[in-house]
């Protein structure tokens, strides 16, 4: 699994970088099939803006960004929107879990019986 951060308009400080690459690997505890993730911290307009895409398999990118002020810690900004990528992580792999309860033999057995029933004397 790749992380990969990426800068705009600035720079960001080593100590920054290994927080978000630590911080970003931990999606997947919420999700094994993440294969890459990039972040982009863009620092323009007076903003902080922070892109977080996360590729996983048989999906799209899932996609969370955050803005703060030029003041705000870039590492805050991160942490809101990993928050949102959470979300996402997580409800996505709700969604395609499969929560059907399989029916256990001998209610098959009793469906076929009721279906099919034998002559009783």
């Amino acid at each position: 699994m790749q992380v990969a951060i990426t800068s705009r308009h600035g720079t960001l400080s080593p100590s920054a970088q290994e927080h978000i690459a630590r911080k970003a690997e931990k999606l997947l505890t919420f999700f094994d099939r993440v294969t890459a993730i990039n972040v982009t911290v863009d620092f323009s307009n007076d903003r902080t803006n922070v892109e977080i895409l996360v590729d996983a398999e048989h999906r799209h990118d899932l996609v969370a960004s955050e803005s703060g002020e030029t003041g705000e810690n870039v590492i805050a900004v991160f942490d809101a929107a990993l928050h949102k990528m959470e979300q996402q992580v997580r409800k996505y792999k709700e969604k395609i879990q499969d929560h059907r309860r399989d029916p256990a033999l001998s209610e098959i057995a009793e469906a076929a019986e009721q279906r099919n029933p034998k002559d009783n004397p």
